[in-house]
């Protein structure tokens, strides 16, 4: 009798399948693959090159990527893909079909910053856009371009292996991941009703070390993040006569930022992550004037779900206290989710690790957790089991000249912020399509 046969087929099926599924010991030859991605790399990179910096020198921010988005999606219709575009906005959705198998989720950003570039790279960007009502220059500061460029030539090598690997590949490129909730405007766009449910993701990330190693971190590997935004009201008036009932919105934002820090530094468990950070203030037109109001823009980071609430209600004290002593009224505190915790699925990286073993060898390193927030969590909390890593930006001499006293490595966010394109971009190659292949098998 054949399985097809047994009156219990349906289920010896679908239980078959469930184990197919499951994290299981690596079968494939990895020193093989590498060199296959080696192959491609050394045939395409020149091509990768140019269109890393193409996507450098024209950034765009959260829901403006039109052109970033055109550009990914012909590419992705060059190697086959089939490609929708505008889901959640800006984003867009590519398949391929290779066989019966599982279907592995890639995940890029779009989206730049609103700030200046400052590197003095020959393909620097000076685009500008409106943001917040007011024109201002946009940069890939956060290295969205580096995962963009990864995210095509993994798509391209693996199309170039196809003849080794059966599944689907699901290919994203995500706007708005800079705080716009672009994961989420995706999956509220039917990502996973139109697409189908992948059955495992990724997605990398790059930040400041050696640009030849591959980082992970088992379990929550981002923090939590949560927008800030404080109006301070007064009264304004003629700057050089405040005793006639002005009142000084700017002291109290001063006041408060200088007090928050107590919070974190005195009030939470130090050996508990937490940080409050304001980047901007925003308030009156001249110097001559007191303005009646003042506005301060942050964000609260944490892992821990306790420090978080401490942290949130500790703002709040402290606004109205600022506030309370310069006589004003209330201020409006708006602290707003952004990002859970990015948490990596257990068995999924021990098969992934097995793999960047015998790939990266001593390049593969645990760092500690990455104090900033993405949205990639959104995915994971709708079911997928997912993985999320790191790729290193600077030659290792930087790296180490840093270490012993020079310069400082330019972190993210960072106006000089500029990773070297070779190696980072093979590295990125390489290890996405490594970890894909890690769960197609053979």
């Amino acid at each position: 009798m054949t399985i097809s046969q047994h009156r219990y087929a349906p289920m010896i099926v679908s239980a078959l399948w469930g184990l197919a599924l499951m994290p299981q010991a690596f079968s494939r030859d990895v020193v093989a693959d590498r060199t296959a991605v080696e192959v491609f790399l050394n045939r395409s990179y020149p091509r990768l090159d140019t269109l890393y910096k193409d996507i450098h020198s024209h950034p765009e921010i959260q829901y403006q990527e039109v052109k970033t988005a055109a550009k990914l999606a012909t590419q992705m219709r060059a190697v086959g893909f089939v490609v929708t575009e505008h889901v959640g906005k800006t984003g867009v959705v590519a398949i391929y079909h290779n066989g019966a198998g599982p279907t592995i989720m890639v995940r890029t950003e779009l989206d730049a910053l609103p700030m200046e570039e400052k590197t003095g790279l020959p393909y620097s960007s000076h685009e500008t856009t409106v943001w917040n009502g007011k024109q201002t220059l946009v940069a890939h500061t956060c290295g969205h371009d580096i995962h963009m460029t990864s995210w095509v030539g993994a798509a391209e090598a693996l199309v170039a292996m196809k003849s080794t690997w059966k599944g689907t590949l699901m290919f994203i490129a995500q706007p708005a991941e800079e705080g716009g909730g672009g994961a989420k405007a995706m999956l509220e766009d039917g990502l996973f009703t139109r697409f189908g449910k992948p059955d495992y993701g990724f997605a990398l990330h790059t930040t400041a070390f050696a640009d030849d190693e591959v980082r992970y971190h088992r379990g929550a590997i981002t923090s939590t993040t949560d927008g800030l935004a404080i109006t301070f009201k007064g009264k304004g008036g003629q700057a050089s006569n405040q005793s006639e009932g002005v009142v000084d919105p700017l002291m109290q934002a001063a006041n408060f930022m200088v007090a928050e820090q107590g919070l974190t530094a005195r009030e939470k468990d130090p050996f508990k992550f937490g940080v409050i950070g304001i980047g901007s203030v925003q308030g009156g037109t001249v110097g001559n004037v007191i303005p009646d109001s003042a506005r301060l823009l942050g964000t609260i980071r944490t892992y821990d779900s306790a420090v978080r609430d401490k942290l949130i209600a500790g703002v709040q004290r402290v606004a109205a206290a600022a506030a309370e002593l310069a006589g004003a009224p209330a201020p409006d505190v708006l602290v707003t989710p952004y990002a859970s915790s990015v948490v990596n699925d257990d068995a999924l990286m021990d098969s992934t690790l097995e793999v960047f073993k015998i790939a990266f060898g001593d390049k593969l390193k645990e760092t500690a957790q990455f104090a900033a927030g993405d949205d990639f969590y959104e995915y994971i909390k709708a079911g997928v089991p997912s993985i999320y890593f790191i790729i290193g930006i600077y030659d290792p001499k930087r790296v180490a000249d840093a270490a012993a006293g020079g310069a400082r490595l330019e972190p993210n966010h960072s106006p000089y912020y500029a990773p070297v394109p070779e190696p980072t971009i093979r590295t990125g190659v390489t290890a996405m399509t490594l970890a894909v292949l890690s769960r197609l098998g053979s």
